[in-house]
């Protein structure tokens, strides 16, 4: 006879197999760092395991654990060391996008690149909208903020992303 608790590490098993790739995929674009992006998810199931017998409806864990691990890589950023390292805005283990006398250059990575420039919250705006799916008012819960601020906060940061890429890369982005 298995207990309460032995279900819920089960179910918990099932959802970390099912969702760690795309929880890694969400924090590196939060991020710009596979390193930290595998720390941030790791932080993120610690939390989400203390709460999981109380996560009664278990097709809401993804949303759950997708705000955890925003609220866990906005609380990474806050920390006085991350402040230290980016004061530029740049991520310091990214180089400068050079340019590609060859014109070959992966269109990930450049776009990754800008993205990783954009301060925190313009960035979580616009990977919870654009990349995520989100509407605007479940960014704003995620965010903890108001629809207005996230509607800002997007807008500045596709402008951002827009003047970063130019407009040889946004149309090679298009096709």
């Amino acid at each position: 006879m298995s207990t309460r608790r032995e279900d819920d590490d089960e179910s918990f098993h099932v959802f970390v197999a099912r969702s760690t790739a795309s929880l890694t995929r969400l924090a590196y674009l939060l991020c710009g760092d596979q390193h930290l992006a595998n720390d941030l998810v790791q932080t993120c199931y610690i939390r989400l395991y203390g709460a999981w017998p109380k996560v009664r409806d278990k097709d809401t864990a993804d949303s759950y654990a997708r705000k955890a691990l925003l609220r866990c890589w906005l609380n990474e950023r806050r920390r006085p060391w991350r402040r230290a390292e980016s004061r530029d805005g740049v991520v310091p283990d990214q180089p400068a996008p050079a340019t590609d006398p060859t014109g070959a250059a992966h269109l990930t990575e450049v776009l990754r690149d800008a993205l990783a420039r954009l301060p925190a919250r313009q960035r979580a705006a616009v990977v919870l909208r654009y990349w995520s799916q989100h509407s605007v008012t479940e960014a704003a819960a995620i965010l903890r903020c108001s629809e207005g601020n996230v509607k800002s906060q997007s807008a500045r940061g596709l402008a951002a992303l827009r003047a970063a890429l130019g407009t040889e890369t946004l149309q090679e982005l298009r096709s």
